[in-house]
């Protein structure tokens, strides 16, 4: 009986772990804490971390692509080859962004032209209804 009682109490743990995995949060592009491809568009011209593009061992006889801009955690383009795979991007030239511009110019400029608002409370969603907070938002890299 204790080992029966033992097994159902594992499963239970296990089925509450499984849940709370579940729970995330979403950043998407235009909003601080954002990582990944960013879309330069008509934005102001971006600081980089490094002035050439980044390429981590393109395949042979690959053609260029065109650039990729991205906004990176701290150290991730110091140890590129590391963490390329993450974002798609091993084999493309990258230009790294820095946080700085990405916080207070990218930003910005998303927002105001792409009508993205934060969803705080009493302000207009990009649909027109009050936002009041609720919901899960979306997952997006766009």
């Amino acid at each position: 009986m204790k080992h029966f009682i033992l097994v159902v109490m594992m499963i239970i743990l296990c089925a509450l772990s499984a849940q709370a995995g579940d729970v995330g949060v979403s950043i998407s592009v235009g909003q601080p804490g954002f990582y990944g491809h960013i879309d330069i568009g008509n934005a102001p011209q971006p600081e980089l971390i490094y002035p050439q593009p980044i390429v981590i061992q393109p395949p042979r006889g690959y053609v260029p692509a065109e650039p990729l801009y991205l906004h990176v955690p701290p150290g991730h383009e110091k140890h590129w080859r590391k963490h390329c795979h993450e974002y798609n991007a091993c084999g493309r030239p990258v230009y790294f962004v820095r946080d700085s511009w990405y916080n207070k110019v990218y930003v910005p400029h998303y927002r105001q032209h792409h009508k993205y608002y934060e969803g705080r409370r009493g302000e207009k969603s990009e649909h027109g209804k009050d936002n009041h907070g609720h919901g899960r938002g979306h997952h997006g890299d766009d």
